[in-house]
């Protein structure tokens, strides 16, 4: 319940594991640049914000370039001051009471260890808004602080007057009370799950921060979250704030007793109907100290679960060219890893090269993502660009073409690997436990030239490649023969032949001889071929990397029948049985050997 910028204005800012745990690879003169840039750009949205009203940058992007730089100031260690937000007035109307703030905790679990053995425990919405302080002195309010520095902050009680939800007058025999809360959007039936924060936050602020007299405010609600002085019974606090003209206090608070009723209702205020923005959910502590006592960042009475939100920043620290088996280039972004729903993100493809230079992205740019259909990274949009601009040369055009790289060379490593990678999933020759990994250490060998030359390696040539050892060289072997038992189609598939796997079923024969017969009016009466595609197949299939690759696979019999099976191929049902069973162990040791592999790192 921290008012946006303000919350930054003196509180440290504590870096997480992934933001600080990478350091750009800068020159102490880039790194002051770069740090200039940031600052000079976060001063200007400060003044459009505090002087004129207008949000030009998202919340969230405005936190995450705060953090990059304090990151970046803490790499570098810079002579640059610590970056801090000028209010108009300077931020001299001293609250009161200290705004305390809320530490955020990450998980239920760490929600569980903070409840234990504390007493009378409260729930309320995160209502995402304004924090503000309000002074009543003989019952008159007096005062309206925004939040600042959490000791100091900008008075607006002349707008306090054109907001019909903060009383003018409360009923009291006190000579002065003093409120804390948050100035928000009001909102009709506003689901979070389905309709996310709305700019509401920004809406607000552009409300308060204009010279001039915003219809808005009229708009605007206020959730009043402490009575630092008042009664200790939570109840009776909610109770005497109702009867003064603030009544969601107590219509949206709800007595907690463990981690699994924060829970429920964390989720049930994001799923329900609600009159205002959330972010997640405050657990309150009934007792708490004296406010003379409070000071910012120390409240340690009340804690913030937030929901996971469905767009979060990173660092590019990579950008990566990658060739897929057709040819085709992809640009791969290689990111800080970061947290999406249950997911950690590490990388976001871009999709082509001309894509990526029309977002001019580069390693250093702050990036902001969120997970599109079944759970695939997505790049919403580029936060901030690094001031040196160092672009990486993409592939040679001319590599992208099917119809190269079926042999191995310095060119082709790229593409060669992604077809070699395609050829051993379970939808073409399924080689189980063979991944692209393995396909690069038995290339180290030099011992595989084209598309297909694994399958004359013996045990002993396929044993030398790094990481492979004798016993797991074995295994390989056998699997690599087995292959040979595949149907036509299969080897088709393997040799990116560019057919549609419709077509592909629909094939009936068994010999590479027919299959090279057809004519593109043969090819146009399988399903999903039309007459582009049909002169496209038959273009393929008389390419002389092609041609070269059918005479090697037709050399060796495949795909080969039992009677022609050499050395270590199953001939009979039994012995099909129990290459089965082997292979079953065999995947069930590579697991293990990859388990122990991945704690060692």
């Amino acid at each position: 319940m921290e008012g946006w910028r303000g919350a930054a204005l003196a509180l440290t800012i504590v870096l997480s594991g992934e933001a600080g745990a990478v350091c750009p690879a800068w020159t102490p003169a880039r790194a002051e640049n770069e740090i200039a840039v940031l600052q000079q750009q976060l001063r200007h949205w400060d003044e459009a914000y505090y002087q004129q009203g207008e949000s030009a940058i998202a919340d969230a992007d405005y936190d995450s370039l705060q953090l990059r730089l304090r990151q970046w100031q803490r790499c570098f260690y810079s002579a640059s001051p610590a970056y801090a937000v000028r209010l108009p007035d300077n931020g001299e109307r001293r609250h009161p009471v200290a705004h305390a703030g809320v530490k955020k905790l990450p998980d239920k679990l760490a929600v569980a260890y903070w409840m234990q053995g504390r007493k009378s425990l409260w729930a309320q919405p995160k209502v995402d808004g304004l924090a503000v302080t309000l002074v009543y002195r003989q019952g008159a309010l007096v005062s309206l602080i925004s939040r600042g520095d959490g000791l100091r902050g900008e008075e607006w009680f002349d707008k306090a007057r054109h907001i019909p939800a903060i009383p003018p007058r409360i009923e009291t025999d006190l000579p002065e009370v003093v409120l804390q809360g948050e100035l928000f959007l009001q909102m009709s039936d506003h689901h979070q799950a389905r309709q996310g924060g709305q700019n509401a936050r920004a809406q607000t602020a552009g409300a308060l921060m204009s010279k001039t007299r915003s219809p808005l405010l009229s708009a605007l609600g206020i959730f009043i979250w402490a009575w630092p002085d008042g009664p200790q019974s939570m109840p009776a606090r909610l109770e005497q704030l109702e009867r003064w003209g603030f009544p969601l206090a107590k219509q949206w608070s709800r007595e907690v007793h463990n981690e699994e009723e924060v829970a429920e209702w964390r989720d049930r205020w994001f799923n329900a109907a609600l009159p205002f923005a959330t972010d997640g959910v405050v657990i309150h502590q009934a007792q708490r100290p004296a406010g003379k006592n409070w000071l910012p960042g120390q409240g340690d009475w009340a804690v913030a679960w937030k929901y996971q939100p469905p767009v979060v920043s990173s660092e590019v620290l990579s950008v990566h060219f990658a060739v897929g088996r057709t040819g085709k280039i992809s640009v791969v972004l290689n990111l800080l890893p970061v947290q999406l729903d249950d997911k950690t993100v590490k990388r976001v493809n871009l999709g082509s090269v001309r894509r990526w230079r029309e977002l001019d992205i580069l390693p250093g740019d702050q990036v902001a993502l969120s997970l599109a259909g079944q759970g695939i990274p997505r790049l919403e949009r580029v936060i901030w660009r690094v001031a040196e601009r160092r672009y990486p040369e993409p592939p040679a055009a001319n590599v992208g073409d099917e119809l190269r790289c079926l042999s191995f060379s310095v060119e082709c490593r790229e593409q060669f690997l992604a077809r070699l990678s395609w050829l051993s999933q379970k939808s073409v020759l399924d080689i189980p436990g063979v991944q692209r990994s393995t396909w690069q250490r038995l290339l180290s060998t030099g011992e595989i030239t084209h598309l297909f030359s694994w399958l004359t390696l013996s045990p002993e040539q396929i044993a030398t490649a790094s990481g492979i050892s004798p016993k797991r060289a074995g295994q390989l072997w056998h699997r690599f023969n087995l292959t040979r038992q595949q149907p036509l189609r299969r080897w088709i598939s393997a040799l990116g032949v560019p057919l549609p796997r419709a077509a592909l079923n629909a094939l009936g024969e068994s010999r590479w001889e027919d299959v090279l017969a057809r004519q593109s009016a043969d090819w146009r009466r399988l399903p999903g071929v039309g007459a582009v595609m049909a002169e496209k197949i038959v273009a393929y299939l008389q390419n002389e990397q092609v041609t070269q690759a059918i005479a090697f696979l037709r050399q060796h019999g495949i795909p080969a029948t039992s009677s022609m099976l050499g050395v270590g191929i199953v001939e009979d049902r039994q012995t099909q049985a129990e290459a089965q069973r082997e292979q079953t162990r065999n995947e069930a040791e590579q697991q293990r050997d990859d388990n122990h592999r991945f704690m060692r790192q």
